[in-house]
């Protein structure tokens, strides 16, 4: 039995190409997934938490540009372009670019025990995914912080239309595909809930911070016109069904910029009479 020396997944008994990530079949480099070694890390802080990473000498991770917030003399670390050839190297810098994230990667790698730490940009919860090989993970676009290298980042586009234009975070997700050990970052506190089969659950469409492959994602709008109009939660909800983990969170970077301005209107950023209430404030 072989294993991918890219993403880990079980290899198929013919063919040249890796089913899951697409990468060549050298017939030598195939290692079982039982040689990767786990993480050391812990998450320390509260709601400006702190990623501290222990690496083993051989492990290697990549890390969004401008997250890393401090590191050991004998950690190696180069800023590149992920992909092999130039044009895998501008198509990925197009997608992290759609993403919301920095054209370039950070990569980090230890020769001899290390630390490294990593953090978010703003107050907010850090949340750790340890993938098997091949499993999902969709998270709300800018999210990602720092991965082992054996995890695939990739851009993820919503599967329904008026998912695209009404979720708030647009059409764009992220897609995080193991083996490997993955942290996001977003604002506010964490709820998580696990869904079970055909259970549904409503939430503010920019709240939404993580969600397994399995869960079904959709736009419907906010009850009745009144309520969709006046409630203050804007005019759409998302409405995510089991079965699955869904993550949300308690405060949005939108929100926190809204309640941090000096000249504000007030309301929600989705809420539907924002033109209407901007033209009775206005000093003319």
């Amino acid at each position: 039995m072989a294993f991918c020396v890219t993403c880990g997944s079980q290899l198929p008994d013919t063919g040249r190409f890796c089913t899951n990530c697409g990468s060549a079949i050298s017939g030598t480099g195939a290692v079982p997934p039982a040689l990767r070694q786990p993480l050391d890390y812990t998450i320390q802080g509260d709601n400006l938490q702190v990623i501290r990473i222990r690496l083993k000498p051989g492990q290697e991770l990549y890390a969004e540009a401008g997250k890393m917030v401090y590191k050991q003399p004998q950690v190696a670390w180069e800023t590149r372009m992920s992909g092999e050839t130039l044009g895998e190297k501008l198509l990925g810098a197009l997608k992290r670019k759609l993403m919301g994230e920095s054209l370039f990667l950070t990569y980090f790698r230890a020769s001899i025990p290390g630390e490294v730490g990593f953090a978010g940009s703003y107050p907010g919860r850090v949340q750790a995914f340890d993938l098997k090989p091949g499993q999902n993970i969709f998270v709300q676009r800018d999210a990602f912080v720092v991965a082992e290298a054996s995890v695939q980042l990739n851009i993820a586009m919503v599967k329904r239309l008026g998912a695209g234009f009404f979720g708030g975070e647009g059409f764009i997700l992220e897609q995080l595909t193991g083996p490997g050990t993955v942290f996001i970052h977003a604002g506010g506190d964490f709820v998580e809930f696990t869904l079970g089969a055909g259970e549904s659950l409503q939430i503010d469409t920019g709240c939404i911070v993580a969600f397994d492959e399995t869960v079904d994602y959709d736009i419907q709008l906010a009850g009745g016109i009144r309520t969709a109009l006046f409630g203050g939660e804007g005019l759409f909800l998302a409405t995510l069904t089991g079965p699955g983990r869904v993550i949300v969170q308690s405060l949005t970077l939108q929100k926190m910029r809204r309640e941090l301005a000096p000249y504000r209107t007030g309301g929600d950023e989705h809420k539907g009479l924002d033109v209407i209430s901007g033209i009775f404030s206005s000093d003319d």
